[in-house]
């Protein structure tokens, strides 16, 4: 394929992103905004499509989406900033833009895969910089909680998440105050 073939593809590719992004916007229909934001999130996965993603601004219409009330759409949000994170560029826009408390936001909802999400989300958004808010004392808590869960995708994830990201005087800390408190995030049906 030459250059010039090349370039004529990325600049298709830009335009439909283009065209889905606007469809988004204009669509009166939940379905049409679901299906969409579903497609985004998938294009969201490969790199390719970063760039592009970043010029259409759509980590910030992901972002906007995670405080909406339809479930699907915060699930497709969620997903979307997962594939998104795993770029440096992307990863530092969302925790500039404050995008953590947001994905923290969605541990608490009842949909398996936005916890999921949210959950690998968090691990992806760490940083040196980020630890501190990424594995603040409710994450850890909510974490203990979820390792305890009876759905084996959940418990697993949030093992990782308090072996790999925590530090063991965090997780024995958030041991030691849970056997006093009630966590109020209740865990997602399955």
């Amino acid at each position: 394929m030459s250059q010039k073939q090349r370039d004529l593809l990325e600049l298709g590719r830009l335009e439909y992103l283009q065209a889905l992004v606007t469809e988004f916007q204009v669509t009166e229909s939940p379905e049409a905004k679901e299906q969409v934001l579903a497609n985004l999130a998938n294009f969201a996965y490969d790199p390719k499509n970063y760039e592009y993603l970043r010029q259409l601004q759509v980590l910030d219409l992901f972002l906007d989406m995670l405080t909406e009330d339809n479930e699907i759409l915060v699930e497709f949000a969620i997903g979307g900033l997962c594939n998104l994170c795993l770029d440096k560029t992307n990863k530092d826009y969302i925790l500039e833009a404050d995008g953590v408390a947001s994905v923290i936001n969605c541990l608490s909802s009842s949909n398996e895969e936005t916890v999921m999400s949210a959950v690998t989300t968090l691990m992806y958004l760490t940083t040196p910089q980020s630890r501190q808010q990424t594995t603040a004392f409710p994450v850890v808590e909510c974490m203990l909680r979820f390792s305890l869960s009876a759905n084996r995708r959940l418990s697993n994830l949030a093992r990782v998440f308090l072996e790999d990201y925590c530090s063991p005087v965090q997780v024995e800390e958030a041991r030691n105050l849970s056997k006093h408190t009630a966590v109020g995030i209740p865990l997602p049906k399955d």
